[in-house]
This record gives structure tokens, sequence and C-alpha cells, in this order.
């Protein structure tokens, strides 16, 4: 068993930190906060510090929302650099800027530590399942040492490469999901507006080669009106931006990426940045005047 230390418990954090408890690591955790106190009854020791869980683990873990709470979780005065000694590992679980993650992987690399990049796909219900993907960049003898906590997390883990990589493949997975979001809204819009029933039209194209499971949650989301968050537009937003951003540098053009943040955008003018990402179906409701299906009394 180890010694583990988690930086960061918000809806994700908090799940993922307990299911470590429940493997028998050791947890010592700091979050903006207080540490959850059903975290606290499982055993959790909390810290003043993320440099104070620096000091007491020989694995940190960060959880926190973009790049610069990374940064400063990290690097701060009392950050988790602050607290490291020589053959420590560094976990971050964010999902950041792949570009800044290179740089933050070469300055713990320089205190003699190891440092992985992690994000995660599968959101709370995947955290508090512990069934999340996890998208791992760093090096292989890092990764063989924290896989068995990753397995306490998640159930798809794979190595894709060095730093970097790991957060590469998330920005990729959130390309891939905002547009096929953008698909399912389009089709069943289509269907709607034209007088099909859109649930039977949902429910008929399950059957075929353009079945997903985007088109099985949210297509379902968008014909009964279910917009409550698992994931928010605003945190599709900022991953979308990672994408777009690291684009810009590289040269590459994404247009469809870029039409699904200014739907995304739309949503977030009317009020939306808290909705369900699959409610990006809005945007394009207003702009054909009609709805897939009349929201909920």
């Amino acid at each position: 068993m180890a010694n583990v230390g988690f930086i960061g418990l918000g809806i994700m954090g908090t799940p993922m930190a307990g299911h470590l408890i429940a493997g028998g690591h050791t947890l010592y955790a700091h979050t903006i906060g207080e540490v959850p106190q059903s975290l606290r009854d499982a055993g959790a020791i909390a810290c003043a510090s993320a440099r104070d869980v620096a000091r007491q683990a020989e694995i940190v873990i960060v959880m926190v929302p973009d790049t610069p709470n990374v940064a400063a979780a990290l690097f701060d005065e009392h950050g988790v650099a602050a607290g490291l000694t020589a053959g420590k590992t560094v976990v971050d679980m964010s999902s950041i800027s792949p570009i800044e993650t290179k740089e933050f992987a070469r300055r713990i690399n320089a205190l003699g530590c190891d440092y992985l990049d992690a994000p995660v796909s599968g959101g709370e219900v995947g955290a508090k399942a512990a069934t999340l993907s996890i998208m791992v960049g760093g090096p292989e003898a890092a990764f063989e040492r924290v896989k068995p906590l990753f397995a306490l997390m998640g159930k798809n883990i794979t190595l894709v490469g060095g730093n970097g990589d790991g957060q590469t493949a998330k920005v990729a997975n959130q390309i891939i999901v905002a547009l096929n979001i953008e698909a399912v809204a389009e089709a069943l819009l289509f269907a709607s507006k034209a007088g099909a029933d859109p649930a039977r039209v949902r429910t008929a194209l399950m059957g075929g080669f353009a079945a997903s499971r985007i088109l099985e949650v949210h297509g379902d989301r968008m014909v009964k009106r279910t917009f409550e968050p698992g994931f928010r537009i605003a945190l599709h937003q900022k991953d979308l931006n990672l994408a777009l951003a690291s684009a810009r540098a590289l040269g590459v053009s994404l247009p469809n990426t870029a039409t699904a943040q200014e739907l995304f955008n739309a949503c977030a003018a009317q009020g939306g940045s808290g909705w369900d990402h699959s409610a990006m179906v809005k945007a394009l409701e207003l702009l054909a005047n009609h709805t897939v299906a009349p929201d909920a009394e």
C-alpha cells in the first residue's frame, strides 16, 4: 500500500480519492475549502497545503479544473513542487493544455521526480463508478508504478506516449464528442422538422451504422429535454479552447471544432453555461426556429 496525495476534491476528485482509500492506500488530501467529511470519515488526512501533501506522499495526484489551476497547485509558494523530494511521482489527472503539460513535466523532472499526465473521460458517473477511461503520457516505468492506482479509478487505462500525449488524447476525445453531439442534434432536428417522431427516428438509427454512445445517451436527452448537467457546457468550452489554441500553435485547421465551439458559445450567451453539453441542440433549434421536442412544462 502507498502513501498517496490528492489535490482537488471536486465532483470528480472526491469519488476518485474515495476509491483510493477503499483500495487500502493512505490518502493525504488538500482542496480549496474543506476536505469533504465523507473522505475524512473514510480515513483521509487533511493537509493545509499542496506542499504538505507532497511532503507526506510518494505519489501526488492533481485533479483541478484548468491549466492555470494546475500551475498554481504545482508551483505556487506552497505548491507541490515545494514539498517534493527526489524519487516521487506527480500525476496530473486534470484536462489541460498539452503544450503547457510538457513544460510542467520538465520542471518536475528537474527536481528528480517523474511526471505523468493522465486526464480522464467518463464524467461524474464514471468517477463514482470507477469506470473512467484514463489516457496517460509519461515514462513507462512511472506508468507501471502508478497503474494499480489508476485501476482503482478506471477501466480503460492506456499509456499513449510521452508527456503531453495523454492530454493530446483527451483533447482529441473532446473534439470527437463535441462533433458527435452536433451531428446527433442536427439529425434529430432535421427529423423533427420534417414531421417524423424524433424518438422513433433515434430508435431506428440505434440499430444501424449511425449508432453511437452519443446518440444513445445525448440523443435521449435531446428528445426528453433533460439538460441537467452530467458534463457542463462551460467545461466543454474549456476543452475546445485547448483544442483550438493547440491547433493554432501547430498550424492545423479544425473548422468543425470551431463551429461546435460557436454553438456552445451561443448556448452560453443564453445563460446555458451550466447546461449539459447535449444542450448544444438548443443553439441549432434557435437557428431553425424549431425544437426537437417540446420542453418540459
